[in-house]
């Protein structure tokens, strides 16, 4: 084990119980994306604390924030990202709390370290919110934020092992609303345009459709608004589906396919039809290799032997990160149990004694790797230089 290493290991442990009670008190007060208003407060205090210029509601989020730490002039910039929203119902079932204390505690480690090596760097830890379900990346992503910054980390919680950072799936949430007209379902049923059957028909559209998408696509919906009453010809039915593809690419072309079943569905059933987005759409996350080798080479030497890869079925707001500068979304290991995401067991195990092994392995090595990159200009240079091969820029 290296000097810095052993330094960064007793730095987290003397800090352990400061990060182990911030983790409890966003556990125990759980916010939905956009609301979490105690949860950025909390993150703000101690990076204040420990003397980050902060600045809250950024990128113009009431939530969002961002903590910089800069020591000497034109060094490379890396943003460590935080998240920190619940899910309605289970609270913490996707571990943000842990999350988002993960980052900080990253944050915190490296400012010491930097100042007491003379280690030349900009830290940015950056609140992101509403990953769930707005994803406030996308909208700093818009916002250029990014584009200026060197590499992007984040790890995110999970069980049995580390997993490497690997892919996500670009994602498209739309809302389909059919309008009909209301009768008397047994009186005067022929009066009446049934709103519902355009939804019933969209979804066996959708269904038929499947077979012809790769694998890998993922279409799936809900019925958020089927009609009041059973005897009444329904004139308002709505559904809500999210689209995901591995790529931009074939998503945008899955999406017209799905939309074009909604507009079959309406011109069968001779109601009129709205097409929306209900919540942002996430690209796919393209993991940058070099950066990924150098977090794994860095977790390695604090001993982890078990680093598995994984495809990802879902979809991240990290994507987005990923097409405006180098960045990775690896996992680390709440226990060594298989853990169901959004689920009140994973909630559970982010307050375990057991997650916080996990929790300083991923934090080290993030560390770490930004050490590597302060001091070492090649590295950077090869990170770069994959991106900008990989987005042709």
């Amino acid at each position: 084990m290296s000097n810095l290493t052993e330094k960064l290991s007793t730095l987290f442990e003397a800090h352990k119980e400061e990060f182990k009670e911030l983790n409890e008190y966003l556990y125990n007060n759980p916010e939905l994306g956009l609301k979490e208003v105690k949860a950025c407060a909390a993150h703000t205090a101690i990076l204040k604390k420990y003397g980050f210029e902060v600045e809250t509601g950024f990128a113009g989020l009431p939530t969002a924030f961002i903590g910089k730490f800069t020591l000497g002039k034109d060094t490379p910039k890396i943003a460590i990202l935080a998240e920190y929203d619940a899910l309605p119902g289970v609270g913490h079932g996707c571990g943000h709390n842990i999350f988002g204390v993960t980052s900080v505690a990253t944050g915190i480690m490296l400012k010491n370290i930097m100042e007491s090596e003379n280690i030349q760097g900009q830290i940015l830890v950056i609140g992101t919110p509403a990953e769930e379900t707005n994803g406030a990346k996308v909208d700093m992503a818009n916002q250029g934020v990014f584009d200026n910054i060197d590499v992007a980390m984040a790890v995110h919680p999970g069980g049995e092992a580390h997993f490497r950072s690997g892919s996500s799936q670009a994602m498209e949430a739309i809302q389909f609303t059919f309008k009909g007209k209301t009768a008397h379902a047994a009186g005067a049923p022929h009066e009446g345009i049934n709103a519902l059957d355009g939804v019933l028909m969209l979804f066996n559209a959708v269904n038929a459709l499947r077979q012809q998408t790769i694998e890998t696509a993922r279409i799936h919906g809900i019925i958020s608004n089927g009609g009041k009453a059973a005897n009444i010809i329904p004139d308002l039915a709505v559904a809500n589906f999210y689209v995901r593809a591995k790529t931009l690419d074939y998503l945008k072309g899955l999406v017209e396919r799905v939309k074009n079943c909604a507009k079959g569905a309406a011109l069968a059933t001779g109601t009129t039809l709205e097409m929306m987005n209900y919540e942002t759409s996430f690209a796919d996350l393209v993991t940058n290799k070099k950066l990924s080798e150098t977090y794994e080479k860095n977790l390695r030497s604090l001993g982890v032997t078990d680093i598995r890869s994984k495809e990802s079925g879902g979809s991240t707001d990290m994507g987005d990160v990923s097409h405006c500068c180098p960045a990775i979304h690896p996992n680390f290991p709440l226990t060594t149990k298989h853990l169901t995401g959004h689920s009140v067991e994973f909630a559970c195990a982010s307050i375990a004694p057991e997650a916080y092994k996990g929790m300083k392995e991923a934090a080290l090595s993030m560390a770490l790797t930004a050490i590597d990159i302060f001091k070492d200009p090649e590295l950077l240079k090869e990170i770069k230089e994959e991106f900008n091969a990989t987005f042709k820029k």
